[in-house]
Formats: structure tokens, sequence, C-alpha cells
């Protein structure tokens, strides 16, 4: 019999990425994947139903609020869909002996640290995404002992979503010149080596249950990241990357969110 796997969040680019990749190559998986549409996690009664209905082995959460900046100003919002509707989801996963695997961020660290976090640093998030994230992570441990809470950083795809990735493409045809900070430094991550990471915990049957980091290993700047793009995309000369530095944004965001790999 095949591992049932249920998909939450798949309009977004991690939720794509893992349909792309596994669609037709499922490896004895078979998945359902459901938007917001199809299934609002922050109805508590919508949500017990279809798990009663809908029997699953696993559950890769891939819903979240990702407006960092946003969050501030609606940070209700942030902690609904980050905090409470996790809540929701673990109960469900417990109830209906479904192992979740929830993607969480790096963001629940105030990057004060100058040498990569590992899953034994303390949380201390600095903006109201990182405490909203954070949040969901503690109900999904006070509610439950089978999961995976995986962390990783600057998440992008070349093909879904809103990211920086593709945002620095797009800018770079319209205007003549793009100031990009110095003053934080992660590891960009491609939604598909994480979806392979996460994939590979169920086809494994991994039963070590707990926090995990994933982030792909080269560290960048956000500056080096758009050189990278461009570079990637043969968009180099079509406009003038300019480093700055104090970078003003609503959120406040953590300098140094290294992740050091499970």
């Amino acid at each position: 019999m095949n591992t049932k796997v249920l998909v939450t969040g798949a309009g977004g680019q991690l939720g794509k990425t893992i349909e792309e990749l596994y669609k037709d190559n499922n490896q004895g998986l078979d998945f359902v994947f459901v938007t917001k549409k199809d299934l609002d996690i922050s109805n508590n009664d919508v949500l017990k139903d279809f798990f009663k209905t809908n029997k699953f082995n696993y559950c890769i959460n891939c819903a979240a609020y990702t407006n960092v900046e946003q969050a501030e100003k609606t940070p209700e919002i942030a902690y609904q869909i980050n905090g409470k509707s996790v809540k929701y989801l673990a109960e469900a996963c417990k109830e209906n002996d479904t192992i979740l695997v929830h993607i969480s961020t790096d963001y629940v660290f105030d990057g004060e640290k100058r040498e990569p976090y590992t899953t034994d640093d303390v949380t201390n998030p600095i903006n109201i995404y990182g405490k909203s994230k954070l949040q969901g992570e503690k109900y999904i441990q006070d509610i439950s002992t089978d999961y995976f809470i995986v962390r990783t950083s600057w998440l992008y795809s070349k093909n879904y979503g809103h990211n920086f990735y593709k945002t620095i493409v797009s800018k770079s045809k319209t205007e003549k010149e793009l100031s990009i900070t110095t003053d934080q430094i992660g590891c960009p991550t491609d939604t598909i080596n994480l979806s392979k990471f996460v994939v590979d915990l169920i086809l494994q049957k991994n039963e070590r249950f707990g926090v995990y980091h994933f982030c792909d290993k080269e560290v960048l700047t956000w500056f080096d990241f758009a050189k990278r793009i461009l570079e990637e995309t043969n968009l180099i000369n079509k406009t003038k990357l300019v480093r700055a530095s104090n970078y003003v944004t609503f959120a406040r965001r953590p300098r140094y969110t290294v992740l050091k790999g499970s």
C-alpha cells in the first residue's frame, strides 16, 4: 500500500515545486495537494472533518504567512496563519496518526551569532514573522511527538511564487539601478533542494523526529545573491547593482542567519 501524503499550502512556491518533482515520479507516495481554497487550515472544524474523511500517513505543511513587512502591520493575521492554524493542524495530525512535516524559518533567531545556528541554539525572533513562526513550532512540540520541524532560509524558486530571485530578474529588465543590502548574511535555498530533503524524510521512513535545519551551502549577502542571479540569467549588464548598508525596512531583520544543516 502506498504512503499517503497531504501537502497543504500547495499554491505556494514550495508546494508547487514538490508537485512538479513528484507528481509523476512519486516513488510509492500518493500525494494530495491542497491550496487554501481547497482546505483552509485556519478553520478547525473543516480541518478536523477533512482529516477524518481522508486518512494520511504524512502531512507536509507549506502553508505560511511569509510577508515579513506586512506581518508587522497586521500581526493578528501572521499569528493566525503561522501560529493558531499550525496548532489546529498539529492536533488533527495527532488525532489521526499523521506525521507532520512543518516548514519553519531561520527568522526564529535574532541574528546576533557569527557562526551557523544549530538546532540546539536558543531562539529569539526579532520581528512578528519570526515570532509567529516560532509560536507554530511550539504548538507542534506541545501537542505531538511524531513531527519534523524543518527550518530553512532565504527560500526561492526560479519558476513559482513571489521571491527575491524572481524580483531581481524582473526589476533588472526595467530599472537602471538596483540598491541591494549587504547588511544581511544567509544561505539562499532553492525550493528544489528543500523539496528533495523533505520528501526523503518520508521515503527513508525516518523516525528521528524533532527539529531539523536545511539550507543550501553557499553563504551570501543579499547583494551577493543578486549579483549571482544576474550572472546566471545573463542580465548582469542590464542594470547597475549598488551596495547598500543600513538598508531601512519596516520590520527588523536578523543580520546573520546561516543554519548548520542537520
